[in-house]
């Protein structure tokens, strides 16, 4: 019987597919086992002998009369078996009907349980997973991929009669013609027609003036790799893409980028990266139109930043990556699921986020970076269009242009179209081959290093052309009009590569991607190092302002004419050390009437919108100028003693510098900060600038110096202020403290960890000057986490930073709590007052 079922199985799979023929091979050397070639009398022929008996164009005696009786014998054995078919869905299936492409599968996984035969539904629908056992009887056991594996000892004790996988891509390969028989693909395209389409469209973003600065720095440290014709070391290339990629993303996602400490959250964070701004531009629109987002990316890093960014922007988020146990997993997508859902935005890493889950009440895919393999966006963006979805799936894909992004783009975009030609959007299809007997796509996901370094060198000439931001302020309608006609561009491009294309491709070596459309790149790849690439100039700097050298002390703005002359012995006075107004006028006339005596002749200013008018008038005031007098002399050398002559340059940067630090009121620490000088000479001085201010020639800047130095105060008060309120609820803090993480909670902090830092920084003082040196010395001195190598392992600015965002938490949980106890407080109303009554 066995042999007979073994039999049947694989003369099914030759129907299927001529590749299982060698399995049967050996078995045909072997003896018969059927009755009518065991008969005595009737010696066997064998293959090769009955060959040689046929002559040419006899082909009736191909087959013997026994091997024909055979055959009739095993066919008439097989009409007896019943095949089981639906045409519709079956009756028992209750609550639903099986959909057509449903009603087809069912009958092919009843053909293979027939046949005895194992099977692979690779479908793109993903059904409801439950990975707990009920306890108690059963007879189907639902689990995961990764639980199937971590506990294959125990599942190996049991008897499996079916066994069915979803997601099989974990363990097949779908080229292979070995699984063609028990594979069945379908995509969504083919089996719901009532599916909307979704539409990309490719959004080219500039470079900000920080990350142009910080793309520059990466190229000019491997300078010599990107212009060098010698070996290349394939990790080092891998590097400078990783860092460059992490550059165009956003330019805090290296150390030392990000003003602070203390670090704030506000407009920086959008203006510092072209992606954040687009972004910050397509949201408001997107959730004004009623529509909600899913935004990916490979980094979790950037997550960080995006989670930042939509608390700050007040957008209600949930998040989910490669680290989110599984519990807030789900939590995460229910919440986000739920009818009436709060949360606009959902932000995935795209390894993680791209497989198993449903988000389909989102209709708007935002690929903040894109992934060397488009089979992963493709999954990221199956997220949201699946089997349900009722609007039309826009996705949104980030590219910077003129950067390594812009290739990496291509080469994915180029790769699914292979792709698409050898296996045809998925199903089987036979294989192409090359002279070297190797599959077409074999090396596909393989990147030589002269393809990446090709990669780092586009567009670092352009980079390099200029400092300045690529930013624009086009309106988010004008960048998204840009971005599908460039989409459309592409998209014609890549439809023009057909198969003759393809088969000009080679994949025998790394450079192999350079045979396009039958040209051989690979020729000017050779000379590729002759294209030298020019590192940005370097600018000179003077040693000391030639400008402010020669600029006239009665002038506000420098002069754009060649200077006028001045008397020799005329003393030099400065805006910062307010002199009287009349001086300034003295002055003038003194200056004007030793111009008179040279016979200057005031110079025509091009420059100028009325050139020839102001010449006249600056002549006239020279030509009617007179000496001063004796009593003007006088009240000169009078004047000149009223301002702040023992003030210089020094202690006015001094002064500015103290107000930055302390505020313009603390003029005890200002005092302190201005060396040589009393408090009671600081105190005068302060009255003076700050009335006085509006005269001085940079005062915009300096004013904008000090309010920046104010709002960094204000806001060490605040948080004091919200650490105070928090830390006072509780009798035991560094035992009861709890911290209100909503559906954000960190990934890698626990919480008895999170409320160390907490209390142990309002303890030591959150203002102190290296109190995160001391947080760190305070973790490892403790013996609470004396076996906890990953909080100490933690450094300052990393604590720093876990720090910042629980404040944030504590700060938003404080608001929450003041209004909810305003509205109780007016929801009471006010107190009724108490009214007495004497007894007369």
């Amino acid at each position: 019987q066995q042999q007979t079922d073994r039999a049947n199985r694989f003369e099914y799979l030759l129907k299927q597919t001529e590749l299982f023929a060698h399995f049967i091979q050996p078995a045909a050397q072997k003896t018969p086992t059927s009755p009518l070639k065991m008969k005595p009398g009737r010696p066997r022929i064998k293959k090769d002998e009955k060959q040689n008996l046929l002559s040419v164009g006899d082909y009736r005696h191909r087959r013997t009369e026994q091997e024909e009786d055979e055959e009739l014998l095993t066919e008439s054995s097989k009409a007896t078996n019943v095949c089981t078919r639906f045409e519709d869905s079956p009756s028992y299936v209750k609550w639903g009907k099986l959909r057509d492409y449903q009603v087809r599968g069912l009958n092919w996984l009843i053909s293979l349980y027939e046949n005895g035969i194992n099977g692979i539904l690779a479908d793109e629908m993903a059904a409801f997973v439950r990975d707990v056992l009920l306890p108690g009887e059963w007879d189907v056991c639902v689990t995961s991929y990764e639980m199937l594996i971590k506990e294959k000892s125990v599942f190996k004790k049991f008897n499996w009669r079916y066994l069915v996988i979803d997601e099989a891509h974990r363990i097949k390969n779908e080229k292979s013609k070995v699984l063609r028989p028990f594979l069945l693909r379908r995509i969504k395209a083919d089996v719901e027609k009532s599916l909307p389409p979704k539409k990309e469209v490719k959004i080219y973003v500039g470079l900000s003036k920080m990350q142009r600065e910080w793309y520059t720095r990466i190229l000019m440290k491997d300078i010599d790799i990107l212009n060098s014709a010698g070996k290349l070391d394939k990790m080092r290339l891998l590097n400078i893409l990783m860092q460059l990629r992490k550059c165009c993303n956003h330019p805090y996602l290296f150390d030392g980028a990000e003003p602070g400490p203390p670090y704030t959250t506000d407009m920086h964070l959008v203006t510092n990266s072209g992606k954040m701004v687009v972004l910050d531009k397509l949201l408001p629109k997107l959730k004004e139109q009623g529509s909600r987002v899913l935004i990916f990316s490979q980094m979790t890093r950037v997550l960080d930043i995006l989670e930042d960014y939509c608390m700050w922007r007040n957008y209600e988020y949930c998040r989910l990556d490669g680290q989110t146990p599984h519990d807030e997993r789900q939590d995460s997508i229910n919440a986000y699921n739920e009818p009436d859902s709060s949360k606009f935005v959902f932000m995935l890493s795209t390894r993680a986020g791209g497989l198993g889950i449903n988000l389909a009440t989102a209709d708007v895919v935002i690929l903040y970076d894109s992934d060397w393999n488009p089979q992963v966006d493709l999954q990221a963006m199956d997220r949201a269009h699946r089997i349900g979805q009722t609007k039309t799936v826009r996705v949104f894909r980030f590219i910077t242009d003129n950067t390594v992004e812009e290739r990496i783009v291509e080469r994915a975009e180029m790769k699914l179209r292979l792709d698409s030609i050898v296996i045809q959007q998925g199903k089987y299809c036979p294989p192409i081959f090359l002279s070297s007997g190797r599959l077409v796509d074999q090396n596909l996901n393989k990147i030589g290093k002269d393809e990446m370094l090709q990669m780092i060198r586009h567009g670092a000439t352009h980079v390099f052309a200029s400092k300045e931001s690529e930013i624009t302020d086009d309106d988010i309608d004008g960048i998204l009009e840009r971005g599908a006609k460039k989409t459309a561009e592409m998209n014609e491009k890549l439809s023009k590569m057909g198969e003759s294309s393809l088969r000009n491709f080679t994949m025998d070596t790394e450079s192999s991607v350079y045979n396009f459309e039958g040209e051989d790149y690979r020729e000017k790849q050779k000379m590729a190092f002759t294209e030298w690439i020019e590192p940005p100039k370097r600018e000179r700097k003077a040693n000391y302002a030639v400008d402010a050298y020669f600029r006239e002390a009665l002038r506000v703005s420098e002069p754009k004419a060649p200077k006028a002359p001045r008397p020799p012995k005329q003393p030099n006075v400065q805006d910062f050390q307010f002199f009287p107004p009349r001086l300034f006028e003295l002055l003038e006339k003194e200056i004007l009437y030793y111009r008179k005596t040279i016979g200057y002749k005031v110079p025509r200013n091009p420059d100028l919108p009325n050139a020839a008018q102001a010449q006249k008038e600056e002549q006239l005031k020279i030509d009617e100028a007179d000496p001063l007098n004796d009593e003007e002399l006088e009240e000169k050398e009078k004047l000149l003693t009223q301002g702040f002559t023992n003030w210089n340059k020094r202690d006015f940067n001094q002064f500015i510098k103290a107000n930055e630090k302390w505020g313009r009121d603390d003029i005890e620490n200002i005092a302190r900060e201005v060396e040589g000088k009393t408090p009671e000479e600081v105190i005068e001085y302060s009255a003076v600038f700050w009335e006085r201010c509006n005269e001085l020639q940079d005062i915009e800047k300096i004013m904008a110096q000090i309010e920046r130095g104010e709002a960094r105060i204000q806001r060490r008060i605040s948080i004091k202020k919200a650490l105070d309120t928090k830390i006072g609820r509780y009798k035991a803090p560094f035992h009861q403290l709890r911290i209100s993480y909503g559906t954000n909670k960190g990934k890698n902090y626990t919480e008895e960890e999170d409320r160390f830092l907490i209390c142990m920084l309002h303890k030591l003082g959150f203002d102190k000057e290296n109190v995160y040196d001391e947080l760190r010395q305070c973790i490892r001195n403790s013996p609470q986490f004396r076996f906890d190598w990953f909080l100490k392992s933690r450094t300052a600015m990393e604590l720093q930073r876990r720090c910042n965002t629980l404040i944030t938490l504590i700060e938003r949980e404080n608001m929450e709590l003041e209004e909810k106890e305003k509205a109780e407080k007016k929801k009471r109303g006010p107190k009724p007052s108490s009214v007495s009554f004497n007894a007369s």
